[in-house]
This record gives C-alpha cells, sequence and structure tokens, in this order.
C-alpha cells in the first residue's frame, strides 16, 4: 500500500513529469498492428531522416503519423525552443482504442460482427 494522503500521493506523481516534447492523437481510425507497422521503422531514428521515410511510405499510417511527427516538433520548437536539427524519436507507440462494432448480414438472417477497430498514438521526441 501506498504511503500517506491521496493528495500527497498525487503530488509526488505529478512532480516528476515528463518534460519531453510530444504528441498525441487519440481515436485514429486504423488498427494498433496497421500503426505499430510503421512505428516500428521510424523508432530511435532523427526527426529528418523519419519524415523522409514517412512521406515515401505507401501505408494509410505513415500519412496520420507524418502530421504528429510533424505536430511534435512544432511543439518542440515553440514550447520546449529545442531545434528540429538536434531531435530524435525517443519512444513513439500505438495504444488499443475503443472499438467500433458493426452488423454486416449475412445469409438465412443471420449477422456477422464487424470491428472496426481505433487506436491511440503516441510520438516522444528527445534532444541529441
Amino acid at each position: 500500500m501506498a504511503k500517506g494522503h491521496r493528495s500527497q500521493i498525487k503530488r509526488a506523481r505529478n512532480a516528476n513529469k515528463d518534460t519531453r516534447p510530444s504528441a498525441k492523437l487519440s481515436y485514429a481510425r486504423m488498427s494498433v498492428q496497421k500503426a505499430c507497422y510503421v512505428l516500428d521503422v521510424i523508432r530511435g531514428k532523427d526527426v529528418k531522416t523519419a519524415l523522409g521515410i514517412l512521406t515515401y511510405n505507401p501505408r494509410y499510417a505513415s500519412s496520420v503519423i507524418k502530421k504528429l511527427l510533424e505536430s511534435a516538433i512544432a511543439n518542440a520548437e515553440n514550447n520546449n525552443g529545442m531545434s528540429a536539427d538536434n531531435l530524435y524519436i525517443a519512444e513513439c507507440y500505438a495504444n488499443k482504442a475503443p472499438t467500433m462494432k458493426r452488423i454486416r448480414p449475412r445469409a438465412q438472417g443471420r449477422a456477422y460482427r464487424i470491428e472496426k477497430r481505433t487506436s491511440h498514438i503516441s510520438i516522444v521526441l528527445d534532444e541529441r
């Protein structure tokens, strides 16, 4: 069990905030697996190389992740005063989001379920 009052525990947890620039996209209309194919390619690379990879990658997820990466770069420059030349992708991951359930009519009055999956995508940058 944790020691102290609930407010003390919250204060201690919020004291060590991550100050690295980041961007998060919630409820992206793609599955986690499809997003991770693209995220695995750019993880650990500098932002200039990652933008080049995302520009010419034919997957749908790459266009969405490219906009998210550009947003993270803008956050780093405007909020943290960092230079875009020194930035690299420290973390990038996709988490599962709520799934939309739809019904597909089938033969003899049956109904099959279609699951339209969504994901939360996060990118965290850092300076070299």
